[in-house]
């Protein structure tokens, strides 16, 4: 691409510009690539293929992340013993890419048991949180009472969960404006119109800014898991995007909160293409990169890319991991007496095989 990267990059003020044509181009290249061809493309990052000794000249190495660090830090937070071969017992490489400064990616960074309990604490637990706003609050009054009626929390135990619900539940989620929209189900609201949850600061979507009212906590199990492995950053605010293989993330840029302080990206379940690209120095062109993340993979958007375009567009179909795709029902177990134990989850068994769940956590204001 021409035109040297600006290496100052300035932090942007506007979150309605719109991006350069050339990294706009970019992203609808890879909008309408075929999974197969994503297979094949070379131009794409993918650790899990290998890299060719052109990939290998735009990425360098920064560091190790320490296998027992990372170990400890995951089985703190499920509370219990983390998998060593889920590990592979080896260091974790950190790169960076060389076009995009400041982009660091951490292939296969959770271990398949961190997976599930992150899954479980998002869209148990910080879902069933009234004080955490969804897609769904700008239309739709949402029942929690439902999820908190004694009957349910004697027949189910544990914590409150949506997904206690039976997917064939009469529970409704009636629309604030019955004149435009027709009531939702539970099968419709957690298998499509879920696209997003905040977690601690609240973003305002149309305004494009964080609301000045007193913030939910942010979930501190979470918090301490990310300080554990990205130690620059506060974990203050998230955005947990859930995916369904057809939907997107337009070209955008994270310019809201008043920090530089890196972005931290998880991505769970489904495979996406993510593309990425820095504004050359009269902000006409971009470096741009293509990406392909797989469940467990992390980034760090630090340095000049805090800043710089991304957007996702496809989602992968089919790509889930075996040993996540079940989720939220367990893997079968077997009882004493040879039959199978029962899951209050089965119903929903599955649920993610078809979904891309991405925690895409920020500090709000440097110290």
């Amino acid at each position: 691409m021409d035109g040297p990267v600006n290496s100052a990059n300035p932090k942007p003020t506007d979150a309605r510009q719109r991006a350069p044509e050339s990294i706009r181009i970019f992203y609808k290249t890879y909008q309408r690539i075929s999974p197969t061809a994503v297979d094949y493309d070379l131009d794409i990052l993918d650790f899990s293929r290998g890299i060719s000794p052109e990939q290998e000249r735009r990425l360098r190495l920064v560091h190790h992340l320490r296998y027992e660090d990372v170990r400890a830090a995951c089985a703190t937070f499920s509370g219990h013993n983390v998998d060593r071969l889920a590990l592979l017992n080896v260091d974790i490489p950190v790169y960076e890419c060389v076009d995009v400064a400041g982009l660091l990616l951490i292939p296969s960074l959770l271990p398949r048991q961190t997976q599930r309990d992150l899954s479980s604490r998002l869209l148990h637990t910080a879902l069933a949180n009234s004080r955490h706003k969804t897609n769904i609050h700008v239309h739709y009054e949402i029942p929690y009472e439902a999820i908190n009626s004694d009957s349910l929390r004697k027949s189910t135990g544990g914590e409150a969960s949506f997904f206690d619900l039976s997917p064939s539940s009469t529970t409704q989620f009636h629309p604030l404006k019955s004149e435009i929209r027709d009531p939702i189900t539970v099968s419709q609201f957690l298998r499509k119109k879920l696209r997003w949850i905040t977690l601690g600061g609240q973003y305002d979507w149309n305004e494009k800014v964080y609301h000045d009212i007193d913030p939910p906590p942010f979930p501190p199990d979470i918090a301490d898991l990310m300080h554990s492995l990205f130690p620059n950053t506060k974990a203050e605010v998230a955005i947990v995007n859930i995916y369904t293989p057809g939907d997107t993330l337009s070209i955008h840029r994270d310019v809201s909160e008043e920090s530089t302080k890196g972005l931290i990206s998880i991505s769970i379940g489904c495979d996406c293409i993510f593309v990425v690209g820095l504004d050359s120095v009269d902000g006409s062109t971009t470096k741009n990169l293509a990406i392909r993340l797989r469940s467990g993979d992390a980034l760090y958007m630090s340095g000049c890319s805090r800043f710089a375009w991304h957007g996702v567009p496809q989602v992968i179909q089919g790509t889930c991991p075996p040993w996540l795709s079940d989720w939220p029902a367990q893997t079968a177990t077997m009882a004493a007496n040879g039959g199978v134990v029962a899951d209050k989850y089965e119903a929903w068994r599955d649920w993610m095989s078809n979904k891309r769940i991405n925690l895409n956590i920020r500090q709000l204001k440097d110290a």
